[in-house]
């Protein structure tokens, strides 16, 4: 079981890394070029929004039958982790949530705002953050090793 969810979790991750370039991209250009919102953006944040809370349901699965999660600071406190092991159990998870939290908002966000600009504006704040907090807590030895 471990197995297969580490795997789904890891391989999961490149496409939520593609849909949430491709929102920031997207509405950081539209943005910047002042370009009207369209069915295609909505789809796109919307898509982004439902990819990266399936991969937050994959993690916390993760996180509680991974011998590197919960079981490790139950074993070992949080004094007796060492720096990869705080990683995968405490930051990465955590830094997920809050990304997952700031996408959130910001979809919620932009659905109440009228005009284009503004539209694009808070979604490329909030998923330009997002992607930046995923991008520095992703274990790169583990997941490219």
């Amino acid at each position: 079981m471990y197995s297969i969810v580490k795997n789904l979790h890891s391989y999961w991750a490149y496409l939520v890394l593609l849909v949430l370039i491709l929102a920031v991209v997207n509405s950081l250009y539209k943005t910047f070029s002042n370009k009207e919102y369209e069915p295609k953006d909505f789809r796109i944040a919307l898509f982004t929004l439902i990819v990266t809370h399936i991969q937050l349901l994959i993690g916390l699965v993760l996180y509680f039958t991974s011998p590197n999660g919960f079981h490790s600071i139950k074993a070992n406190g949080m004094g007796g982790l060492s720096p990869f092991a705080r990683l995968l159990a405490v930051e990465h998870p955590f830094m997920g949530i809050l990304a997952v939290t700031l996408i959130t908002i910001g979809y919620s966000k932009h659905k109440k705002k009228l005009t284009s600009k503004p539209k694009h504006k808070t979604i490329a704040i909030f998923y330009t953050i997002a992607l930046l907090l995923v991008l520095t807590r992703i274990p790169w030895s583990v997941w490219l090793g």
